[in-house]
This record gives C-alpha cells, sequence and structure tokens, in this order.
C-alpha cells in the first residue's frame, strides 16, 4: 500500500520540528527542503535515525530541489525568515511574499493534487499568495493560525483556572495578527462556560496575553519565533486531511460571503478532511465579536493588496 507523502519546505525550527511531529505519528514519508546545501539532508539523516529508538516507519529525504517532492499528498510552506523583537508579523510582509510565491509555484508543479498548509508569516496574506499562485480551488489551500492561537489561549486559560488543558474548549477566529479575535462566548471547560471559573478582567488580561503570545517568546528567544506550537498545530491539520478526521478546527480560509466577508483569507471555523476545507462553519457572534472580526479581515486584505503577484 502506497504512504502519504508530506512535503515540507524550509528546514529551519518550524519546519524540522513539522518533521519530527509528522514522523512520531508516522503520517506518512517526509520530504524536507530547504535552499540550504546540507540543512535538510542533515537534518532529515538525523530524523530518520531516531526512528528505531521511536519505533516509526517512513522513509525521510532531504533536498534542495522540488524533483523529490513530486506527488506529494501535503505540502506544509514554512519557509521564510522569522521575526525578531521589536518586529511584527506584518514586518516581514514583502521579503516573504518573494519566498513563499516562488515555493509555491515549483511544489505545484511536481505536486499539482496536494493541499498545501501555509504556516509562513505574515500567515494570511501567505495563504492568499499561496492561493493565487498556485491556481488551486480553495478547499486545497489553508492557513495555520487559529490552532496556534487557540492553543495559547487554552493553555493560559487551563493555568488560571488550575485545570487540565484537554477539558478547555475555545476558538480564536480573525486574522493572525494583533486582532485576533478570542471568542470568550465560546470558550468552556468541560461545556461549563469558563465565565464560571475565571472573573471577566482576568479573561480580557488572557485574551490579551494570546494576542501578543507570539511576540512574548519572540522577546525570549531574541533570535527566532516559537516552533513547537507552531509546528504541532500544523501537523494536527496535517492529519485530520490525511486520515479524514473530519475535525473542527479554526483555520485560515478564502472566504466568500461567509461571516458578510469576502476575498479574503481570514481565521475561522472549518471542518477538515480528506478533501481539505470540506465546510466552513458559521457561527453566531456577538455585535462586538463580529466587529472584531470584520476589522481582523480588513486588517489582512489592506496587507493583500500590498503584495505584488
Amino acid at each position: 500500500m502506497r504512504r502519504n507523502k508530506i512535503t515540507i519546505v524550509g528546514a529551519g525550527n518550524v519546519g524540522a520540528t513539522a518533521a519530527h511531529w509528522a514522523a512520531v505519528k508516522e503520517l506518512g514519508d517526509l520530504v524536507l527542503v530547504d535552499v540550504v546545501e546540507g540543512i535538510p539532508q542533515g537534518k532529515g539523516l538525523d530524523l530518520l535515525e531516531a526512528g528505531p529508538v521511536e519505533l516509526f516507519d517512513c522513509n525521510i529525504v532531504g533536498t534542495n530541489s522540488y524533483e523529490p517532492t513530486e506527488g506529494s499528498d501535503i505540502v506544509i510552506i514554512t519557509a521564510g525568515i522569522a521575526r525578531k523583537p521589536g518586529m511584527s508579523r506584518d514586518d516581514l510582509l514583502k521579503t516573504n511574499a518573494g519566498i513563499v510565491k516562488s515555493v509555491a509555484e515549483q511544489a505545484v508543479k511536481y505536486s499539482p493534487n496536494a493541499i498545501f498548509i501555509v504556516v509562513s508569516n505574515p500567515l494570511d496574506v501567505m495563504a492568499y499568495v499561496t492561493y493565487k499562485v498556485t491556481g488551486l480551488p480553495k478547499n486545497r489551500v489553508v492557513g495555520m493560525a487559529g490552532i496556534l492561537d487557540t492553543a495559547r489561549y487554552r493553555t493560559f486559560i487551563a493555568q488560571e483556572a488550575g485545570v487540565s488543558v484537554e477539558d478547555i474548549q475555545a476558538l480564536v477566529l480573525g486574522g493572525h495578527g494583533d486582532d485576533m479575535v478570542p471568542l470568550v462566548s465560546y470558550t468552556t471547560i468541560s461545556g461549563i462556560p469558563v465565565t464560571q471559573f475565571i472573573p471577566r478582567e482576568r479573561l480580557d488580561a488572557i485574551v490579551q496575553r494570546t494576542r501578543d503570545g507570539g511576540i512574548e517568546i519572540v522577546n525570549y528567544l531574541k533570535t527566532g519565533s516559537a516552533y513547537y506550537a507552531p509546528s504541532a498545530a500544523a501537523i494536527q491539520m496535517a492529519e485530520a486531511i490525511l486520515r479524514d478526521k473530519k475535525r473542527v478546527l479554526p483555520c485560515s480560509a478564502w472566504l466568500e460571503g461567509e461571516f458578510a466577508l469576502r476575498d479574503v483569507f481570514v481565521g475561522v471555523p472549518v471542518v477538515l478532511g480528506a478533501n481539505g476545507i470540506e465546510k466552513i462553519i458559521e457561527v453566531s457572534l456577538t455585535d462586538e465579536e463580529f466587529a472584531a472580526l470584520r476589522q481582523s479581515a480588513e486588517h489582512v486584505r489592506a496587507n493583500m493588496a500590498k503584495v505584488e503577484l
């Protein structure tokens, strides 16, 4: 039986760690691509040699070219420069747009039937670049943002309430930036409204910390950005697709009227399965939440307009 094939473009911290999560889950054979000679080859071989210890069977190849990626089922784009202290995700726009454009053009040439998961920042705009460059249908280009943002939000909620992260249900919508929209109205702990555990002023502080979650880590690391949680989020998406799990997850999707938004990539709840984004779920929002989502989407749209394709 043919194994699934996953290409991960960018062998830096995010890409290499994504390969690690994917290998341990035995999601399929892996191709790690990077422009720097020796880096994907070395990391790929190192990870392959962990197989006998962690007991996973998959082939792992590192390469500087796209020929070995041919026939991939999933392409995960992590390539690009990372943030440094004092930078917003938007500051990466011009440089990473050029990188992602080149990556998408080459990857789709060898894997025209793949589903593309975009991780590079500014994320929603890079998903737009990938969508336009590849010419793929909208269900086969999806941005990783809401899962990461929701994971941060759930982490902080669990810490504050003193309960397991497994019992936190939550959604964070909007663009992957400073105006993302954590939905307090949909946040529960084993189905119990979070407001019964945490007072509103503390929830407001947690919402703000969630929005600042990326830069908090950047400020600690100084020379890089987060990679464990972002890569885990991307692989959760890949697993949902490859195993047709029909997971309901917040992802960056191309909207065509949903939530009264059109022609923009923004984070919304979707059903993720074998066909990529199989459904966009329009949840009811408060007036305040809807206004925040619209504002976040317009911020993404303004940055999309800056991209030359």
